[in-house]
């Protein structure tokens, strides 16, 4: 087997230099001046990076609707506005000159190169002067056999009411194309063929460079500019589960290039059999990365990895979990699953008000399309993911690194997660929902049809639990009040929130009468 020198641990590798030289006579469509943050691997001068090349940015025919579900409610309501650009231009893949160890401290370099021609949408704010600076760019979810937004669906409302602009890319191949088993046809090129016939990606190999690009028509626009007049002074990427992958093998393999975001927040990544996202795939050579593949701990630039119970297990994450550092934080959430009732099912119509929202319910149908053995869960999930947003985009701004976290509880030998004689999770981050629980809430032990498993389960108390536990509404409410305080003294919730979950606790009593 071939292997590879490390690279050195100081000074600039000289095919940097070469490869920088290169680029800057040949790339005619690179960005000259950015405001991209400074890659520093621990040598005494920062390295220039290598340019990012800008795309072409033109607006997709005006044929019907664009293919994308993000709220069920008129974003005009609540200040925002939608559209959609389509973007092109010439993409490389990466292959390696290291070996792709487990610790992600890889040397890498551009290799073959192929047109693309790509979509994003872009929420933002109506009114320029609300604009925060920050913007969201979330590796669309392609699991499904279409693009899906996930994260955005999990922490929209926290997006909304800080006024910050979120981009949805569409980076891979099956989004645009879809796929013959995809759980409905909704790939733009199947649901709007006449809009969206001229998109191409010939293979995800080339899905690193086009997110890298996107940044750079976001940062630094020469023609038509997705974010109109707004100046962005952070942009951080997002993707949750199959894009968590993919995001935490673009950390480790070109962050270190162009350092193209601010930060990263990985949302809910896999691990052993479930991490099977390479650097380069066929028809490219193909370059798998491990199945205990951890982010690099060389990188300045704050990572916030944000799990639930269903990936600590079930989706084996657990074989890469990793220490916190200086510019690293896990997150594992207890009472949270994959996918949750919010994500799929209520939080799409939730304009950030209605108490009602923040109700554990038992729900096993999602809209009556996909229908589970028993009710999905319905805990702490978007009010923890809120604070993971707010977290990284203040670890960002201000240099204030998250809070660490105690991990998750587990059997010694790492195959079950310890529970209390609720079967609420120990230990990981607390919430109300499992310190002032209503209902057992958890990750794993869901079956039934597509995508359940990953839907986690809930199982509300009946009316002799809460009054043994609680006595009455007033008792509820006060320990769901001392909870949720005691989360957001700890770093896990937020203020914001704080109201919101309190009037659930009232109208979750009423469930039982």
């Amino acid at each position: 087997m071939q292997t590879f020198a490390r690279r050195p641990e100081k000074g600039f590798p000289r095919r940097i230099l070469i490869a920088t030289l290169s680029i800057l006579i040949f790339c005619a469509g690179c960005s000259d001046s950015d405001n991209r943050p400074r890659y520093n691997s621990g040598g005494d001068q920062e390295p220039e990076l290598l340019p990012v090349a800008e795309p072409k940015v033109e607006l997709p025919p005006d044929i019907r609707r664009i293919v994308l579900t993000t709220t069920q409610f008129n974003l005009a309501t609540v200040g925002y506005q939608e559209a959609e650009f389509f973007l092109s231009g010439e993409a490389t893949s990466f292959s390696n000159l290291s070996e792709l160890g487990s610790d992600g401290l890889w040397d890498v370099e551009p290799a073959t190169t192929a047109n693309y021609k790509t979509r994003i949408v872009v929420i933002r704010p109506i009114d320029d002067n609300n604009f925060s600076g920050t913007v969201f760019v979330e590796w669309l979810n392609v699991s499904a056999g279409f693009d899906n937004p996930p994260s955005w669906y999990a922490g929209h409302t926290e997006a909304l009411r800080r006024g910050h602009a979120w981009v949805f890319v569409s980076a891979q191949r099956d989004g645009i194309e879809g796929r013959d088993d995809a759980v409905i046809p909704l790939a733009p090129k199947l649901a709007n063929p006449e809009r969206y016939e001229s998109l191409s990606i010939t293979s995800d190999s080339y899905s690193y460079d086009i997110f890298s690009q996107v940044s750079m028509a976001l940062r630094s626009p020469s023609g038509l500019a997705p974010l109109g007049e707004l100046q962005p002074t952070r942009v951080m990427a997002v993707g949750e589960s199959q894009s968590a992958n993919r995001l935490v093998v673009y950390v480790n393999a070109v962050h270190p290039l162009y350092a193209p975001y601010d930060g990263y927040l990985i949302h809910s990544r896999t691990g052993g059999e479930f991490s099977t996202y390479s650097l380069s795939q066929p028809p490219e050579v193909a370059l798998p990365t491990p199945p205990d593949l951890r982010v690099r701990d060389d990188l300045e630039v704050p990572i916030l990895m944000y799990q639930t119970e269903t990936d600590l297990l079930t989706l084996q994450a657990v074989v890469a979990r990793q220490d916190d550092s200086d510019y690293f934080r896990l997150w594992e959430t207890v009472g949270t699953s994959h996918s949750d009732y919010y994500t799929n099912v209520s939080g799409r119509s939730d304009t950030g008000v209605d108490p009602q929202f923040a109700v554990v319910v038992e729900e096993p149908s999602i809209f009556g399309f996909i229908n589970c053995t028993l009710p999905m869960n319905a805990g702490p999930g978007p009010w923890l993911f809120n604070n993971a947003l707010y977290a990284l985009e203040t670890w960002v701004t201000d240099g204030l690194a998250p809070s660490s976290a105690e991990r998750t509880a587990l059997s010694d030998d790492q195959t079950q997660i310890m529970r209390d004689d609720f079967g609420n999770a120990l230990g990981g981050i607390r919430s109300p929902y499992v310190d002032a629980p209503a209902a057992t809430l958890s990750g794993d032990g869901q079956e039934g049809e597509s995508f359940c498993a990953l839907f986690g389960v809930t199982e509300l108390f009946d009316a002799a639990t809460m009054a043994m536990l609680y006595g009455d509404q007033d008792g509820y409410v006060a320990a769901v009040t001392e909870a949720t305080d005691a989360a957001i003294d700890n770093g896990f919730l937020l203020e914001d929130d704080r109201q919101r979950i309190i009037d659930a606790a009232g109208l979750q009593w009423l469930l039982l009468e």
